[in-house]
């Protein structure tokens, strides 16, 4: 793959999502104040250049933790729960603060992985988005933290900002954190080699990638993964080091080189098809012979009930799941015409056999290829949500 370079993208950048991560918004004792408020002024200046901004900001959890006596993030859902609740009072002000200060409004979007599994809420939330940006108001997004549990919890905030930059369709991602970038080798360890481009996050690039701070629930790998949802939808991400003064005037300079580019994909799916991969939590597995995985992968078929061999586990029709070969790989995800009970009565029939098997008639395919994402599209293997 052909890597871009930043006289290419920037100039094209009409709307960026920034992310801002815990280690910037917050410290060990509260909220980082004066980090914010700098940061704050260097979006102000874009917004004011004429382009629109979306934050992304964690921090909500850490900004609670001094008033509940802890010193870190606890392990109990419900300790989080209350830090969060706390926390995202403080850290609304902060921001609206600042803005208001320079002539600005901002808007609060709260999400859990739900919200952007459900279909319809998707698109009640790109709506909202778009509807603040066009009256010239700044989203600032965040995690749901204080009613979020495990199985609805997006993993960290740089999945929902790649989520989010595929929601409103942005032209860039910016992921800040308290590194320079990414390196060629772990920079705590001697001297490291600063990766300037990323064509393709593949398994090498993830293995340099550094562990979550006391703080924060996403190191250099959750960002990558990010990147790498991002270049998917065909949105480039720069990752950079979000303490550093004046960062995100580098950031927009077409001309100086700042942190890490990664990439965008030549061969971008479409947003609904990135909602079916990232958006949407995989219920199931449908194992199936070699010869639909050719039919499939290959020929650009849609999958049939004869090519299935096994069904696991359970799921309604409409839910994502995965689709894996005769090996267990996982090579594909798509959406389900049949819910898991059907699908084992229909296994192996053929598509006329259906309505017999069934008493009804839905389709001749389990899972139809519109509804359907190719690994050669998006690389998923690792994904355990």
């Amino acid at each position: 793959m052909q890597s871009e370079s930043k006289k290419t993208i920037i100039p094209a950048v009409r709307r960026l999502v920034v992310k801002l991560g815990s280690s910037i918004v917050t410290t060990s004792s509260g909220m980082n104040r004066e980090r914010v408020g700098e940061l704050a002024a260097q979006m102000a200046r874009l917004r004011r250049d004429g382009l629109e901004v979306v934050i992304v900001t964690s921090g909500a959890r850490a900004a609670g933790l001094s008033r509940l006596g802890l010193d870190r993030i606890p392990s109990s859902i419900p300790e989080q729960q209350a830090a969060a609740a706390i926390g995202q009072i403080r850290l609304m002000h902060l921001y609206e603060q600042l803005f208001t200060d320079m002539n600005l409004h901002v808007g609060q979007v709260l999400l859990t992985a739900s919200d952007l599994g459900d279909r319809t809420r998707y698109l009640n939330a790109q709506r909202t988005i778009d509807h603040l940006l066009a009256h010239g108001i700044i989203p600032i997004v965040n995690e749901n933290d204080s009613v979020a549990v495990d199985e609805l919890k997006f993993g960290d905030n740089d999945r929902l900002s790649a989520l989010v930059a595929g929601l409103v369709g942005a032209d860039l991602l910016v992921l800040l954190t308290d590194v320079d970038g990414v390196f060629a080798s772990d920079p705590r360890i001697g001297d490291a080699e600063l990766i300037s481009t990323i064509a393709n996050v593949d398994k090498a690039v993830l293995s340099a990638a550094g562990s979550a701070g006391a703080l924060g629930t996403g190191g250099m790998a959750s960002k990558l993964e990010a990147a790498r949802t991002a270049a998917h939808r065909g949105i480039p991400t720069i990752i950079a080091n979000g303490t550093k003064e004046g960062i995100l005037a580098s950031v927009m300079n077409a001309n100086t080189d700042c942190g890490t580019l990664v990439s965008a994909s030549q061969s971008p799916i479409s947003n609904r098809k990135h909602w079916i991969a990232y958006g949407m939590p995989a219920r199931g597995t449908l194992v199936l012979d070699a010869g639909a995985v050719k039919a499939l992968s290959q020929r650009g078929g849609s999958l049939l009930p004869s090519g299935i061999t096994d069904v696991r586990g359970e799921f309604t029709a409409g839910e994502c799941v995965r689709l894996a070969g005769p090996n267990n790989t996982e090579f594909a995800r798509g959406l389900v015409v049949y819910d898991s009970a059907d699908c084992k009565r229909i296994q192996g029939r053929a598509s006329t056999e259906i309505e017999s098997a069934l008493g009804y008639h839905m389709g001749d395919e389990v899972v139809h290829r519109n509804d359907l994402v190719m690994l050669d599209d998006v690389d998923l293997e690792n994904d355990t949500r």
